[in-house]
């Protein structure tokens, strides 16, 4: 089986481990055929079983919008796969590159190898898109993988360890499921490369346990990504593309708009063309099925207690919809928060919800300012026409990615590369970037029968003397 009980214990995952360790080191190098046919699997796996994973995932959260797993999660998982074996075979060719000079008629070139066996840590917001999406890359390279699958959404979990098991071979994909205890095992492992997706306070913990084997590490975290409305865009515009990338998923998207600076005196402005999204995306949140629940009960109350810290620490809160919240279905209207400082809990944590602080900047050199005066962001997004002003933020400011007035929609290009930088992250994946990411670049130097190194051999004279001057010249 590709699967490990949850109750599994390290012996266990050892064993699968060493297993696939073994069988790299018994076939180094994958030939892109049997690639294809694992990316191949991949695809099918996902596609034929699309309604399965949007019953699985709703039933984790108590409610998710079908519509946004098929778009969210269906679709990019799909689109990664196809991407990556529509190019993996022109990534994996040797590449030529230049020798020095110095050493020609020798020649220099990369070989592209498989890492050997790959960990994946899956997070529970979006619990397909972000196990296939590097699973695809890292198939593409060429490597084994183990996958740990969040407790959070079990049901998920069960579903792509029994379709692991039905479209892999046991020593090319195993699904790990288990509390955080069986994760803590599972990133002990000694991997050829670990990718972990999650928080930044569990990332650190992450990367503590890989050092113990210098296991390479890519940490997708996240942190508090900031919305700058500049002061000739359309607030209606922005209020529209900023709610839409905040509400998918109810919030619980790692580079979802956490926070929105706004021109001084256009807070009132855009939390007025806020309630107007949503009264026409989610006419009756109540009962509509496009709105997600929060995950489980603790979020829940994580995110009720930043909304009671803030209004005790002087914040006024605007419910941007007339429903209430509903603790038992765990359905959380969104709300804006005014006179927000970083003393409260929601300025500090990343929010992970339907909750949107709104700042106000007296000027664009304000606006930065502040961006730059907290960790750098998974993701920045910036509405303004002024081509100047544009270019400011982007050069002024240090960010995982960025959409120009809109949002979230950078994660969708495989053509870009996708990860944090400092708190956010580190590393990169999706397209080229995960193929590269899940390789070693091997390289390999070429020497010819005509050479002049016996020039520099010892015992060094004077003809030494006079080349090492010439080259140092």
């Amino acid at each position: 089986m590709n699967a490990i009980d949850p109750v599994a214990d390290a012996t266990v995952f050892k064993r699968v481990f060493e297993a696939m360790h073994a069988a790299t080191r018994r076939n180094a190098q994958v030939e892109r055929s049997a690639r294809k046919a694992r990316l191949d699997a991949l695809v099918a796996l996902v596609h034929d079983n699309a309604e399965r994973f949007v019953t699985a995932i709703s039933a984790d959260f108590g409610h998710r919008s079908a519509h946004e797993t098929r778009l969210l999660e269906l679709f990019p998982s799909l689109e990664s796969i196809r991407h990556t074996r529509s190019h993996f075979g022109g990534w994996m060719k040797p590449q030529r590159k230049s020798a020095s000079i110095w050493f020609r008629p020798g020649r220099a070139r990369i070989i592209p190898q498989p890492l050997g066996v790959v960990g994946i840590i899956v997070p529970w917001n979006y619990p397909l898109f972000l196990a296939v999406s590097p699973l695809a890359a890292a198939l593409a390279a060429g490597n084994r993988v183990m996958i740990k699958m969040s407790e959070f959404t079990p049901r998920t979990g069960e579903l792509l360890a029994e379709l692991a098991a039905k479209y892999f071979a046991a020593d090319d994909v195993s699904v790990v499921l288990g509390d955080a205890t069986v994760g803590a095992d599972f990133a002990r492992l000694p991997f050829d490369h670990l990718l972990f997706t999650g928080s930044t306070k569990v990332g650190h913990d992450i990367m503590r346990m890989a050092a113990d084997n210098l296991t390479p590490v890519t940490l997708e975290l996240g942190g508090k990504s900031p919305a700058i409305v500049g002061p000739d865009y359309p607030m209606a515009k922005a209020a529209e593309r900023i709610m839409i990338g905040k509400l998918l998923n109810a919030g619980q998207t790692c580079i979802a708009p956490d926070y929105v600076l706004v021109p001084a005196g256009q807070e009132q402005a855009f939390i007025d063309a806020a309630r107007a999204v949503v009264a026409k995306c989610f006419p009756a949140l109540a009962s509509t099925p496009d709105y997600t629940a929060i995950v489980n009960d603790r979020h829940y109350q994580r995110l009720q207690g930043y909304v009671a810290d803030a209004e005790a620490r002087g914040a006024k809160v605007e419910p941007l919809s007339t429903t209430m919240p509903d603790d038992a279905r765990r359905r959380l209207p969104p709300l804006a928060l005014l006179n927000v400082d970083d003393d409260m809990r929601v300025m500090q944590d990343e929010i992970f919800g339907p909750l949107l602080p709104v700042l106000p900047y007296a000027n664009l050199d304000a606006a930065i300012s502040y961006v730059n005066q907290h960790p750098r962001p998974l993701a920045l997004y910036c509405f303004e026409n002024d081509t100047g002003r544009r270019d400011r933020v982007l050069n002024e400011t240090v960010a995982g990615g960025v959409t120009i007035n809109d949002t979230i929609l950078h994660i969708a290009q495989e053509e870009l590369p996708f990860g944090g930088v400092g708190p956010s992250g580190m590393g990169h994946y999706h397209g080229y970037e995960g193929f590269k990411t899940f390789t070693k670049q091997k390289a390999v130097f070429y020497q010819s029968w005509l050479n002049g190194m016996s020039l520099f051999n010892p015992p060094y004279g004077a003809l030494f003397e006079r080349l090492t001057k010439f080259l140092i010249r």
